[in-house]
């Protein structure tokens, strides 16, 4: 397809993006090429590292996106539990058993069984802090013998499989776990094994041929991490990378159209308010600032088109979301009154700066003075988590975890969340997250995560904007690159290069 001169990415973009790739990506595809017989797959990525690569954090998304780092149970597309390092499970009140999977080994040679299993998910329910995925789950894990797990939580839990779904829950051999952090290297079961990691700046991984999967058809992957999105975009198009995560949307209209792939997913983009202290701890003034809001223009003039305007926290990618919600009963709004506010965002997501700025534009047409603070995410983190600023704009996925949003809801607006950029501290809102918790699977827990969107909605303690759709570049020798709208899978064991 060719495009319009005045539309095709300047070339400082494409030299940047080389500067940027090539560094990493050159002779990657020399010795191992010639033994496997394939190219290695050359991945540019949006988010460095934030915690070393450890699976406690949410840099266990790398480890399964990258096939090295695996869990018990797996998710299909419906969100229902399916068989990965365990083979099968069954519940009995509290307690769930799980069967782990035979002739399965760990990356240094060692043999998957009972106790590795327990060793992983004792040290993640007792990190401080814990996975979001137990956020309010008290889990002990005892290998009952050499294949055979229970795990059992404090208060009988419905969703314990899709728990262990979470890449923060991953399976790592003895040796990543012999310092005070976790190391991932050579210590995963997936078709590839992590040998490498350059800090915030690279990885790579090669194929483990003994994988219990089937051998992969990659050699290898190669990856760059690269949070300018222009720079992103611009490898795709210069045949630097062959495949690119999260391209901008700004970026979109000028690359081959047959390059990418737009799927709606569930992640939202959310202004949180601080609930706990500055303007926004008066209810009125929250209302006012949701007010003056007009996502539709934030979809239209920041994502062109490219996104869905929000009715509540959960998108379209959980269609009875919509199906059974009703409107909610907010607070009379205020009267800003000039009323200064500070709001923080970050630019590893290459619009979110663009939404702040027009969200400043309209808080302060309503009445209120805006001051932006916008950093790397790395560096803004712990500020938004300490209720540092008055409001924070966050693109945040709403089933990440466990394939359900009651968990998302509770990390994110529970009293004890660990997510509650909010500061979020309701005994309504918290009753509704618990009740949503503790339901079985099915109608009654929708309806129950619906009322418990309600209660949050009700306290404008987060003003949902818009439901994104991830945009991923694949060049035109990539075949089997998953397309995944929970962002758990990216180069699978049927990923290659032409």
């Amino acid at each position: 397809m060719r495009l319009p001169a005045h539309r095709l990415l300047p070339a400082t973009a494409l030299t940047a993006a080389s500067a940027l790739l090539t560094g990493c990506f050159a002779g990657a595809e020399s010795a191992a090429d010639s033994e496997a017989g394939g190219k290695r797959v050359r991945v540019a990525m949006m988010q460095p590292p934030r915690s070393g690569l450890s699976p406690l954090s949410d840099d266990a998304f790398k480890l399964s996106r990258w096939s090295t780092a695996e869990t018990l149970v797996k998710l299909d597309k419906e969100g229902d539990a399916q068989p990965a390092l365990a083979t099968k499970w069954q519940q009995s009140g509290r307690t769930w058993s799980f069967e782990i999977r035979d002739g399965v080994t760990f990356h240094d040679g060692t043999k998957l069984d009972a106790e590795a299993v327990v060793r992983s998910l004792t040290r993640a329910a007792t990190a401080s802090p814990k996975p979001r995925i137990l956020d309010g789950v008290e889990l002990t894990a005892k290998a009952e013998d050499g294949d055979t797990v229970t795990v059992t939580t404090g208060a009988e839990d419905p969703l314990v499989p899709q728990r262990l779904s979470s890449p923060q829950l991953s399976i790592l051999a003895a040796k990543a776990y012999r310092g005070k952090t976790v190391d991932p290297v050579g210590a995963g079961t997936g078709p590839f094994e992590l040998t490498k990691v350059n800090g915030t700046a690279s990885a790579s991984l090669d194929r483990y041929d003994a994988y219990w999967g089937g051998k992969a058809k990659a050699p290898g992957i190669d990856v760059k991490f690269v949070p300018d999105g222009t720079a992103r975009a611009a490898a795709l198009r210069s045949g630097e990378a062959d495949i690119v995560e999260a391209i901008p949307v700004s970026q979109a209209a000028v690359l081959d159209q047959d390059l990418i792939t737009e799927v709606p997913m569930p992640r939202t983009n959310t202004f949180y308010l601080n609930t706990e202290k500055g303007a926004f701890k008066d209810a009125s003034l929250r209302a006012a600032a949701r007010e003056a809001i007009d996502a539709e223009s934030i979809v239209e003039g920041v994502y062109e088109g490219r996104a869905d305007v929000a009715e509540g926290l959960l998108g379209p990618a959980l269609p009875w979301a919509a199906e059974l919600r009703t409107p909610v009963k907010h607070t009379k709004a205020g009267k800003p009154n000039g009323t200064t506010i500070t709001i923080g965002t970050f630019t590893d997501r290459a619009e979110l700066p663009e939404v702040a700025a027009t969200l400043q534009q309209q808080l302060q047409k309503a009445g209120f003075k805006v001051k932006l603070d916008v950093r790397e995410y790395a560096n803004i983190e712990s500020d938004a988590l300490a209720g540092k600023f008055d409001a924070f704009v966050l693109s945040r996925a709403t089933v990440l975890d466990s394939g359900d949003p009651a968990a998302y809801l509770y990390s994110d607006f529970a009293s004890d969340g660990s997510f509650n950029i909010s500061q979020l501290a309701d005994s309504a809102v918290d009753a509704e997250l618990k009740q949503a918790g503790e339901t079985r699977t099915g109608e009654a827990r929708r309806a129950a995560i619906i009322a418990a969107e309600a209660a949050v909605l009700a306290e404008d303690a987060a003003v949902p904007m818009l439901h994104e759709r991830v945009i991923q570049g694949d060049a035109a020798g990539v075949t089997g690159a998953a397309h995944d709208p929970r962002e758990r899978e990216l180069v699978t064991v049927d990923t290659y290069v032409k």
